[in-house]
C-alpha cells in the first residue's frame, strides 16, 4: 500500500531541510538501506535512506526547495506496486498534489493540479486576485528584499519561479533590490508600515543570509546568553613540538600540522582531568568516558564544527588524516549530520593567520572551546636567564554550568605540560 515518505528531522531542534538530490528515479525499485533522497542541513548534506524494499512512485518536492520537517516528499509503495491515479492516492493519504516542478529531478512523474484549485501555499494576496510563486522563488525574493508582486513569472500559469527571481535581482541596482515599499497585509486589509528599515543606500551591497550563516548566528547567540563563559589563558613554548613535528613529518603516512598535535594534547588533557570531559544537559552534568573533539572548520559559506571521534587513542598520523579529510569535505558542502554532532570540547585556530591571541564563543552543547594562536618568537626566561623560544598563546572559554574555574586552570596545565613535553603524544 502506497505511503508517505515525510521530511525527517535529522538533528535536534531543526526545522527544516533542502531537497537537494533524488537518489531514485520514479517507478524505481529500491532496496532496504538504500539512498532516496539527499537532503541538507544548515551544515550537512543527509542521506535519507529506504527502511524496507520498495518503489518511489512520486516526488512531491522538487531540487532546491526547502521543506518543513514532517512535510510530504515523495510517494513510496510496495515492491512491483502501481498506481494509474497519483492524485486520488494522495488525496486519500490528505495530501494535495503539488504543482509541477520548475526544474524536475530524476524521471519525476508528479501529478499535474489545475491551476483553478492552486494550494494556498503557493500564492500570495496581491490586488486583483492571487500571485502564485514557488517556494524557492518566494525564498529568494524575500532574502533579496523583492516584492514578490512586481515580478512576472515565467513558470505554467504565470507562476514565478527560481529564474524569475533572478533575473530581477540583476536588474535591480547593484544586483539587489530596496526593502518593498509594501508590507504584509493586516487581518483588518490596511497595509502596515515597515519600521526601522532603511532601503541600501547607493555603493552598498546587502549579502542575503545564507542557511547556514543563520544557524551560526542563532547558535552563538544562544551561546553567549545560555552558557555563563569565563576565560583562562596560557602559553607554551612549543620548540620540542616544533621538532616532533619535524621528525614525524620525514616518516607519517599524512602530513601532521601543529593544529594536530594542539587537538591530540588536549584529548589527553581531557583523559588527565576528566571532569572537563563533560557538557551540561536540563537534567544532569553528562561526563563521557572518550574523547571526541570538534575541529572548527571555516568555509565559504561559514563556519562548520565536524567531530573528531576517540581522539584520546588515535594516532597522531590518524588525527591528521581525519582532521585533512573532514576539512576537505566541510569546504565541499559534503558533511553528513552524525559527523557533526558529539564532542565536549571545540579547538579553534586562526594562527595560520598571524593572529597572537583570540577569545572564541563556546560551541553548544561543548563545555569549552580553545582557541589557538600563531607560533612566534618571544624572550622568555629559561632558569634565570633570557634567551629565545617559540611560544603559542591559547585561551580557553569555558562554561560555567558543567565546570569550575579550579578545573580548568588544573586542565590548562595539563595541557600546557603535554605540549612542553610533547614525547607524551606519542605514547
Amino acid at each position: 500500500m502506497a505511503d508517505l515518505l515525510r521530511m525527517p528531522e535529522v538533528a535536534a531542534n531543526t526545522t527544516g531541510a533542502l531537497v537537494a538530490a533524488w537518489s531514485v528515479a520514479v517507478d524505481s525499485q529500491y532496496r532496504a538501506h538504500d539512498t532516496i533522497v539527499v537532503i541538507e542541513t544548515a551544515k550537512a548534506s543527509v542521506d535519507i535512506e529506504a527502511e524496507s524494499d520498495g518503489v518511489l512512485l512520486a516526488t512531491l518536492v522538487p531540487v532546491g526547495v526547502d521543506v518543513p520537517v514532517g512535510a510530504p516528499i515523495a510517494l513510496l509503495g510496495a515492491p512491483g506496486e502501481q498506481i494509474a491515479d497519483i492524485d486520488a492516492a494522495l488525496a486519500a493519504l490528505g495530501v494535495e498534489a503539488p504543482a509541477p516542478a520548475e526544474s524536475p529531478g530524476v524521471g519525476d512523474r508528479r501529478p499535474s493540479r489545475s491551476p483553478a484549485a492552486p494550494s494556498p501555499v503557493d500564492g500570495v494576496a496581491v490586488a486583483g486576485g492571487r500571485l502564485f510563486v514557488s517556494p524557492l522563488a518566494r525564498r529568494l525574493a524575500r532574502e533579496a528584499g523583492l516584492d514578490a508582486a512586481t515580478i512576472t513569472g515565467s513558470g505554467p500559469d504565470g507562476r514565478i519561479v527560481r529564474r524569475d527571481v533572478e533575473a530581477a535581482i540583476r536588474r535591480s541596482d547593484n544586483g539587489v533590490s530596496s526593502v518593498a515599499e509594501s508590507s504584509p497585509v493586516e487581518s483588518s486589509g490596511a497595509a502596515a508600515p515597515v519600521i526601522g528599515v532603511l532601503p541600501a543606500p547607493n555603493g552598498v551591497t546587502d549579502v542575503p543570509h545564507s542557511r547556514l550563516r543563520r544557524a551560526i548566528a542563532a547558535r552563538l547567540s544562544a551561546s553567549t546568553q545560555e552558557a555563563p563563559h569565563f576565560y583562562l589563558r596560557g602559553s607554551a613554548r612549543v620548540d620540542s613540538l616544533m621538532r616532533l613535528r619535524a621528525e614525524l613529518n620525514e616518516v607519517a603516512a599524512f602530513r601532521v600540522s601543529i593544529n594536530d598535535l594542539v587537538i591530540k594534547a588536549a584529548a589527553l588533557a581531557h583523559v588527565q582531568v576528566p571532569d572537563m570531559n563533560v557538557i551540561w544537559t536540563a537534567e544532569a552534568i553528562r561526563r563521557y568516558s572518550s574523547v571526541d573533539i570538534a575541529v572548527a572548520v571555516a568555509t565559504d559559506a561559514g563556519l562548520v564544527t565536524p567531530v573528531l571521534r576517540d581522539v584520546d587513542t588515535a594516532s597522531v598520523s590518524a588525527i591528521a588524516r581525519d582532521t585533512a579529510d573532514l576539512g576537505d569535505r566541510a569546504r565541499r558542502s559534503a558533511l553528513q549530520q552524525p559527523e557533526l554532532e558529539g564532542g565536549t570540547l571545540t579547538v579553534t585556530n586562526l594562527g595560520m593567520y598571524g593572529t597572537e591571541e583570540f577569545a572564541a564563543i563556546i560551541n553548544p552543547p561543548h563545555a569549552a572551546i580553545l582557541a589557538v594562536g600563531a607560533v612566534r618568537q618571544e624572550p622568555v626566561v629559561i632558569e634565570g636567564r633570557i634567551d629565545i623560544a617559540s611560544v603559542m598563546n591559547f585561551t580557553l572559554s569555558v562554561d560555567h554550568r558543567p565546570v569550575d574555574g579550579v578545573t580548568a586552570a588544573v586542565w590548562m596545565r595539563a595541557f600546557i605540560g603535554i605540549l612542553e613535553r610533547p614525547v607524551r603524544l606519542l605514547a
